[in-house]
């Protein structure tokens, strides 16, 4: 990783105040190294490190403000990168939704989710993990993609009048595709350290799944019980929570929004009964499968929130400018998500369903009406037929035209939370799920 430490990176800071000359400064500092190893039938295919530093800086006179960025380390490149804002932000226009600086902070006295063995993870240590992954397709007669990858990064942000905050974290991530026939199947695991990745039990699932995915039965398309593994469901998720946005909900571009009868914009529809009562989504950075930061880039709290409690909407995102506008706190963004789930297994949710489709893969999800948050979207990597509350057989893949909204009121099942990405997610069923069209995607 860049020689940067949390100490030297706020010192770094300190100093770029002191030089500036602007009437207020912000500065945000990223940087670290990240390594990726990617595989394709069954061979290693790319290994590649990066190893990158970034400092923005931002000078304001009044409302005008510039950023300017550099990558050099050295105080001649960082001077010149203040003077190049100060410079511009001197000529710049007045933004019409200018905010002033975050003033000091109080965040949350825990330290993200930091792993030695992961900081330092070598290539050869990540070709032995791979190694195991083609070797099992080899020996499956399957056709193995994917990627290993380590991420440590460090980000930092202070502010002329005192804001200060630092912190680091490591990741690693492990992709599979594996295909077989023409049966296909997909897996993704997340964690803090890489030791956690459930690299060989993921493989030997990924690769049953693709061997039972062969031979898919074609269905009538229409509306159907759905069961959605826990990155299927994340994938539609992320596009609802996205969408709770203050602003578009009150000036009427979003489901979240309430009109009157002229139809003009009336507010929002926070504390309405929206969702099933199954539906439980927080901001919970501090989770234990995800042990995020405590801030965000423009240095707002990324502390614990309430989402949706018990189907109902309790809280909408909140822009600076919007928050400022309105007269209310800012909020931050609704990240990382974390949705409550409940004890039983998706085989459990699986095995209680007396008909309907097992869906484990959202694909190229796209909006069709983005008022209504109508999407549209493929399954993929294995879609099976459930009868009498077992898989009966894969079926062809299918396209999905869908309120989300409705989705979320017909979550009748939920069960045990895994990360997903920087998300916890369950597998959930949903009573009705509508798709339009067979697709050829595999």
């Amino acid at each position: 990783m860049t020689n940067f430490k949390e100490e030297q990176a706020l010192d770094l800071i300190d100093s770029i105040v002191k030089q500036s000359k602007a009437e207020g400064v912000f500065i945000s500092i990223s940087a670290g190294e990240s390594a990726l190893s990617r595989f394709s039938e069954n061979q290693i295919t790319q290994n590649i490190s990066r190893n990158q530093c970034k400092i923005s800086i931002t000078s304001a006179f009044g409302k005008c403000e510039a950023t300017s960025s550099t990558s050099e380390l050295d105080m001649d490149a960082i001077l010149a990168t203040i003077r190049r804002s100060e410079e511009l932000a001197r000529v710049a226009p007045e933004d019409p939704e200018w905010v002033p600086l975050v003033p000091p902070q109080t965040y949350e006295a825990r330290t993200p989710g930091f792993d030695e063995a992961t900081a330092s993870f070598s290539p050869l240590e990540r070709g032995k993990i791979l190694q195991y992954v083609c070797q099992r397709s080899i020996k499956e007669g399957a056709s193995g993609s994917g990627s290993l990858s380590t991420k440590t990064f460090l980000s930092a942000i202070g502010n002329s009048i005192g804001l200060r905050a630092a912190a680091s974290y490591t990741e690693a991530d492990f992709s599979f595709t594996a295909r077989l026939d023409h049966g296909s199947s997909w897996c993704n695991h997340t964690a803090i350290a890489v030791g956690d990745l459930l690299v060989e039990e993921m493989t030997l699932e990924t690769i049953a799944k693709a061997r039972a995915s062969r031979n898919p039965r074609s269905i009538t398309v229409g509306s159907y019980p759905v069961v959605f593994t826990p990155a299927a469901f994340a994938t539609l998720l992320q596009w609802v929570i996205w969408n709770l946005d203050a602003r578009t909900a009150d000036e009427g571009r979003s489901f979240m929004s309430r009109t009157d009868h002229t139809g003009k914009p009336d507010g929002n529809r926070i504390g309405e009964q929206l969702f099933s009562p199954l539906v439980q989504v927080q901001r919970h950075s501090a989770h234990p499968l995800l042990q995020l930061g405590t801030f965000f880039g423009d240095g707002l709290k990324n502390d614990y929130r309430e989402i949706i409690k018990d189907g109902i909407p309790q809280s909408l995102s909140y822009s600076r400018y919007w928050a400022q506008a309105q007269g209310v706190e800012p909020r931050g963004a609704f990240y990382p998500i974390v949705m409550t789930g409940a004890a039983q297994s998706l085989e459990d949710i699986i095995a209680s369903t007396e008909q309907g489709i097992l869906v484990t893969r959202a694909w190229y999800v796209r909006y069709v009406n983005p008022r209504t948050l109508e999407v549209t979207g493929m399954t993929r990597d294995g879609t099976f037929w459930i009868e009498n509350g077992a898989i009966a057989y894969p079926i062809q893949n299918l396209r999905f035209n869908q309120s989300l909204p409705q989705m979320l009121r017909d979550i009748d099942a939920i069960g045990i939370p895994q990360r997903c990405g920087n998300s916890v997610i369950p597998p959930v069923r949903v009573r009705q799920f509508n798709f339009t069209s067979v697709t050829d995607s595999v």
